[in-house]
């Protein structure tokens, strides 16, 4: 494929408007690009909020996704990363500043120049359109390589999900010896489940119900706890040493922060509609922790999927056709998913 300017895609014209088929332009293949044919896009919650204008301005006509795998089908003059045919994915940005402290530390995430893959502009202020699309030109040091062990569709979520688990496991380094509990077992919940007990943690989930404990027990928890059941926070008081938070509700997270145990951390993941307040108390005590974490990486993205190839971890999927869009993302805010959509490409042509 020469021509981009012609490109299928499903995206959304304006706010809140349901996803439809339309045309996209993508660049050319420049110097260091890699155009990728995409085989697969998992659809993330973020998806649903920015399509639907709900973390502010967004940019329509919109083209969500951010979980991409697929296969080479060209590469610029200057490409020594990649080749014709490799196995490859892209995240959730494609561009950034490359000159700040962050990027030269390797923390591309926290460029505050960060090209987002979808909903945001290029230096020259071009739109960026995400993967639900059947082809995207990414330079090469923004694409991931897709290790031959992992199955493209099943690969696809740990390029946004699988790696906004992966990172804080990693920075607070989740091992042998170290105590891990998942809030919430959805998208993202299940991959750090997965994840954390590769890694060799022992896992907990904090499920609002005990409805899904034989599959947080199958992905590799030790423990199971009802968050409905008040009896939990006094039983499982200053008992972890990690909890990554993936869900959006208003948690009470003094509550959270009185079961980790000394100089123990409290990871956001998921991004609540309003503020959540905290009694300075409860992070005096035991020299507690309360930050967050945004995606990964380049590096710990390659290193999160080379883990998971050599683990055989994967997303629990639903693969679904670029019709079934609209209808998936009304599944996904219902929480009728277990546990990722993603989307067959090859259906949106």
């Amino acid at each position: 494929m020469t021509d981009l300017s012609t490109v299928p895609a499903y995206g959304a014209f304006e706010a809140k408007a349901p996803l439809e088929r339309t045309t996209i332009s993508r660049r050319p293949v420049g110097e260091h690009d890699v155009l990728i044919e995409i085989g697969y896009a998992g659809i993330c919650h973020s998806d649903v909020h920015q399509a639907r204008h709900e973390w502010g301005e967004g940019i329509f006509p919109m083209v969500p996704g951010h979980e991409i795998a697929g296969v080479v089908a060209a590469v610029g003059p200057g490409v020594t990363r990649y080749a014709v045919g490799d196995r490859v994915g892209v995240g959730c940005y494609v561009d950034s500043c490359r000159e700040c402290d962050n990027c030269r530390a390797g923390l591309e995430q926290y460029c505050d120049g960060v090209v987002f893959t979808y909903n945001s502009r290029y230096a020259d202020g071009q739109p960026t359109y995400g993967g639900y699309s059947t082809h995207i030109v990414v330079h090469e040091r923004y694409v991931l390589r897709i290790p031959d062990a992992l199955p493209l569709d099943a690969a696809a979520p740990l390029l946004c999900a699988g790696i906004t688990l992966y990172s804080p496991l990693a920075h607070w380094r989740a091992g042998p010896g170290t105590r891990v509990a998942v809030v919430g077992l959805g998208g993202l919940g299940h991959l750090g489940v997965r994840i954390a007990h590769a890694m060799g943690a022992e896992v907990t989930v904090l499920s609002q119900s005990l409805r899904k404990e034989a599959d947080g027990r199958r992905f590799g928890a030790a423990h199971f706890h009802a968050t409905s059941d008040p009896a939990t926070f006094e039983k499982l008081a200053g008992s972890f040493d990690l909890i990554l938070n993936t869900v959006s509700a208003s948690l009470d997270l003094d509550a959270y922060l009185g079961l980790l145990r000394l100089n123990g951390t409290l990871v956001m993941l998921g991004v609540p509609e309003e503020p959540l307040p905290v009694e300075t108390w409860s992070l005096f005590t035991n020299r507690r922790s309360l930050s967050g974490s945004m995606n990964g990486s380049v590096r710990e993205t390659q290193a999160m999927l080379d883990l998971c190839a050599e683990h055989g971890i994967g997303a629990e999927i639903e693969l679904i056709r670029a019709e079934e869009i609209n209808a998936a993302y009304e599944r996904l805010t219902a929480g009728d998913v277990r546990y990722r959509f993603v989307i067959d490409a090859s259906t949106i042509a």
